[in-house]
C-alpha cells in the first residue's frame, strides 16, 4: 500500500508540475512570432549542472529545460545532476582542465571569485545591471556572486542555516520550545541523551556540515565584528584569534557528550537526513533545503511532518554576537567561459517570477525573485525567510566565503575537532596557515 501511495503521490505531484509549466509563457518573441534566443545553430547547445538530487527537483528541473526547449526549437540542454560532494569534486577536475560547463552551480564567495580570477566563468554584468532582470531580484542578494564589482553567477534562493528539530522528541525530555542559550542547549543534549535518543545528526563523513558548529560559536562569541576583522586583516591573528579556539573548544566539549549517531565520521548528509527523516534524531543543524532532503531520505517519502520545526541558533552567555546575526547563503548558478547567450537566457526564464513561484511551492525554496515569495507554504520555511529578511548580519558559509583551499582545510579541521585527532588550537592554525596562503 505504502508504494502505491507513493506512486500516487509522484504521478500527482508531475501531473501538478505539468500544469504549472504549461502556464509558463516564452522567453523571447519575434514580431513573426516565432521564438528566438539569439546565436547560431553552434551556439544553441549548452550543459547545465545542478545538484537537485531530490525526485521533486530532478522533475521540476527537467520540465523547466522541456519547457524551455519545445518554446526555443534547436536548443539543446544537457543537464547533469550530482550529489553535493560529488558536484564539487567533478567541478574541480574540470577547472582544472580549463572545461568548466556552461551553467553550473556555485555558492559565491571565495570560491566562485577563484574561478572568476582565473579566468573560467563568464562576466555577465551587462545582461543585469540597469536591466529589469537585475532589478527583479534585491540587491544585496547579487553580493556574493559578483566579483570586482562585476557580475558572475545568478541568485536563485537565500536562506540561513537553522536547528530543524524535532518537536515531539524535544517534549519527551520536556521541551516545548527549542534553547535559545548555549548552556541550556547542553542541558537538553543531556537529557535526550539519558532517555536514549540520539540529540543530533550530522554527517561528518562529508564534513561541510560540522563546519556550521564551529562557524556558529565563534559568530556567537565575537559577533560580526570578529569576521569582518578577519576577513579584511586587521586581525593579525586571524583564525588563531583565542576567540576561534574557544569556540572550538566548545565544540569538542560538546563531542565528548557523544551526542551524535554511531558512526557519524562516516556519514553522509544523505544518512543524516535520514535519520531526521525517520525520526530518529532529534535535531541537526542545516540549511534551508533541510525539510526537503528529509522527505526524500526517509523510508516514507513524507519525512516526519508537522513535528519538524526551525529555531536560530542559540546565543552564547557573555558572547557579543546575537540571535539576529545568521550564517547562511544560498544557491546561485554560474557560468562557464564560453557559455553562450542561450544559456544566459535560460537562467532568465528559471527566475521569472512564475518559474520561481512554482520552485517554492514544489519544495519550500526560499527564491530570490520579487513576489515569488508567495509560493512559499511551509511555515517554517516562511520563519526562515523572514529571519533572513530582518537580520542584521549576514554571514556566508564560511568554507564558500574562503578560498576552495582553505575552505577545504577548515572542514577538514573541524571534522578533526570531532575526531579527537586535532586540538582546537591546531585546527584553528591549519585554517589560518591556508587562509594566509591564499
Amino acid at each position: 500500500m505504502r508504494k502505491k501511495g507513493e506512486k500516487m503521490r509522484k504521478s500527482s505531484k508531475m501531473v501538478a508540475l505539468a500544469a504549472a509549466l504549461a502556464l509558463l509563457v516564452p522567453v523571447a518573441v519575434t514580431a513573426g512570432g516565432k521564438k528566438d534566443v539569439g546565436g547560431s545553430a553552434a551556439t544553441k547547445k549548452f550543459s547545465w549542472w545542478h545538484i537537485g538530487t531530490a525526485a521533486n527537483d530532478r522533475v521540476m528541473f527537467q520540465g523547466f529545460a522541456d519547457e524551455f526547449m519545445q518554446q526555443n526549437p534547436g536548443v539543446e540542454i544537457e543537464i547533469t545532476v550530482l550529489e553535493n560532494e560529488a558536484f564539487k569534486t567533478k567541478l574541480t577536475t574540470v577547472m582544472q582542465s580549463g572545461t568548466p560547463p556552461d551553467i553550473f552551480q556555485t555558492w559565491g564567495g571565495g570560491v566562485l571569485a577563484e574561478y572568476a580570477n582565473a579566468g573560467l566563468t563568464r562576466d555577465i554584468t551587462s545582461f543585469v545591471k540597469g536591466t529589469a532582470w537585475g532589478d527583479s531580484m534585491g540587491e544585496g542578494v547579487w553580493k556574493p556572486y559578483m566579483v570586482h564589482d562585476k557580475v558572475h553567477a545568478i541568485p536563485v534562493d537565500a536562506g540561513c542555516v537553522t536547528f530543524w528539530y524535532n518537536k515531539e522528541l524535544l517534549a519527551k525530555v520536556g521541551y516545548n520550545s527549542f534553547p535559545t542559550d548555549w548552556d541550556d542547549f547542553i542541558v537538553l543534549v543531556k537529557k535526550l541523551k539519558a532517555a536514549g535518543i540520539t540529540p543530533i545528526a550530522i554527517a561528518g563523513g562529508d564534513k561541510w556540515p560540522t563546519m556550521y558548529y564551529w562557524a556558529y560559536l565563534a559568530l556567537r562569541l565575537g559577533g560580526p565584528q570578529l569576521f569582518q576583522d578577519t576577513f579584511s586583516g586587521k586581525n593579525a591573528k586571524g583564525f588563531e584569534e583565542e576567540t576561534f579556539v574557544r569556540a572550538g573548544q566548545m565544540l569538542a566539549d560538546l563531542a565528548a557528550l557523544k551526542p551524535f549517531q554511531e558512526g557519524f565520521l562516516g556519514a553522509t548528509y544523505s544518512d543524516q537526513a535520514a535519520l531526521m527523516g525517520n525520526g530518529q534524531a532529534a535535531m541537526e543543524l542545516m540549511g534551508q533545503w533541510a525539510p526537503n532532503v528529509e522527505k526524500d531520505n526517509s523510508t516514507s517519502k513524507v519525512g516526519i511532518g508537522d513535528k519538524l520545526a526551525a529555531a536560530t541558533f542559540p546565543a552564547v552567555k557573555g558572547g557579543k554576537g546575537k540571535a539576529s546575526e545568521v550564517m547562511g547563503g544560498g544557491g546561485g548558478y554560474a557560468f562557464g567561459k564560453n557559455a553562450p547567450d542561450v544559456a544566459i537566457e535560460f537562467m532568465k526564464f528559471l527566475t521569472k517570477k512564475e518559474t520561481q513561484i512554482i520552485i517554492a511551492q514544489t519544495n519550500g525554496t526560499m527564491v530570490t525573485t520579487k513576489g515569488a515569495e508567495v509560493g512559499l507554504v511551509d511555515p517554517n520555511a516562511k520563519m526562515v525567510k523572514a529571519l533572513v529578511d530582518s537580520c542584521t548580519f549576514f554571514q556566508l558559509y564560511l568554507d564558500q566565503g574562503l578560498s576552495p583551499a582553505a575552505g577545504g582545510v577548515l572542514n577538514d579541521s573541524v571534522q578533526a575537532i570531532l575526531a579527537g585527532t586535532k586540538t582546537p588550537a591546531q585546527a584553528a592554525a591549519a585554517v589560518q596557515a591556508a587562509h594566509k596562503g591564499n
